[in-house]
């Protein structure tokens, strides 16, 4: 019989540890994977890149994309709008694709390209990425994305959360603070997030609308988000979700 496994791990410096045979998902919940996860919800064609200059060139090459996302918490001049799941939900232009660059989040993602296998996850989305994980995947490493190297506790529970529907499914863990990270955040509440540092930046910046985001919108979304060629793809809804 097989052993399937799962870990957490963090920040973008890492990913590049989980190669050929994981299946990688990477979690930016405030707030790169919650805003990529719901724009490609909406139909939105989503591509997360990992710098400036890549940014603009490939919006260049998109017509009518927006350019949206942030530097070191900034919103850069030219882009249309910062990294918030809010202001794209609220959006009706579904048709124009979206580049979305962040300081962690989307780093993340292309440093994870090695994998045989990466997805875009979030609170929205964390039991259809287990039903999906628990039937493709042998080994799977659930990465937070961190901030100024610091492994944030939303991205610490939703990596747990998704771990442990993991393990509940069969997987075992494949080191120890896999396991203490899944018991530390075992019945935590989602509104513990509100006392992150991610957050108290929102709240000193303007940008509370996000955060109330992310808190209302937990696991109310039946589909999983694979990146292919550079774009965030939404696969079909799960069996669970449509019984």
């Amino acid at each position: 019989m097989r052993q399937r496994t799962v870990l957490i791990d963090a920040l973008p410096e890492r990913a590049g540890a989980y190669g050929s045979g994981y299946a990688v998902v990477a979690v930016d919940v405030i707030r790169a994977t919650t805003t990529a996860v719901t724009a490609a919800a909406t139909g939105r064609r989503v591509f997360p890149v990992a710098s400036l200059e890549e940014a603009r060139r490939l919006a260049s090459q998109l017509p009518g994309a927006l350019l949206a996302g942030e530097q070191a918490g900034e919103r850069p001049a030219d882009f249309q709008l910062d990294n918030s799941p809010a202001a794209f939900a609220a959006r009706k232009d579904v048709h124009r694709p979206a580049v979305l660059l962040s300081s962690s989040g989307t780093r993340l993602v292309c440093a994870a390209a090695g994998a045989d296998e990466i997805s875009v996850a979030c609170l929205r989305n964390v039991s259809a990425q287990v039903v999906r994980l628990a039937e493709a995947a042998d080994r799977v490493a659930v990465l937070g994305a961190g901030t100024r190297g610091d492994f944030r506790p939303e991205d610490q529970l939703c990596c747990a959360w998704i771990a442990r529907g993991l393990l509940d499914a069969g997987f075992a863990a494949a080191d120890a603070r896999t396991e203490e990270l899944v018991e530390r955040w075992r019945g935590a509440a989602v509104e513990s997030i509100r006392e992150s540092p991610s957050a108290d930046f929102l709240r000193r910046t303007g940008q509370l609308a996000d955060l109330e985001f992310v808190l209302a919108h937990v696991d109310d979304l039946a589909q999983t988000f694979l990146v292919e060629a550079g774009e965030v793809v939404p696969l079909g809804v799960p069996a669970f979700a449509a019984a």
